[in-house]
């Protein structure tokens, strides 16, 4: 019963955010220019970066610990 109250809830509070207003006017802006893509590209390669870290981080990680369990 919790659970459904609970998710009753949460979808009442995002049924008003249906109601506002989709007119960004510095997204439109930037679509009409097409500096959109500028914004995409600079995002994309921020989370790639990002990403490709923490699978480097990881792979050290996973190093040490074999080095921990050999030790052992």
């Amino acid at each position: 019963m919790k659970k459904i109250f609970f998710s009753l809830i949460l979808m009442m509070a995002t049924l008003q955010l249906f109601a506002q207003d989709n007119g960004v006017e510095m997204a439109d802006k930037l679509r009409s220019d097409g500096k959109i893509y500028v914004i995409v590209i600079c995002i994309v390669i921020i989370l790639v970066g990002l990403l490709a870290y923490l699978f480097f981080i990881d792979k050290r990680l996973k190093k040490i610990e074999k080095e921990n369990q050999i030790g052992k």
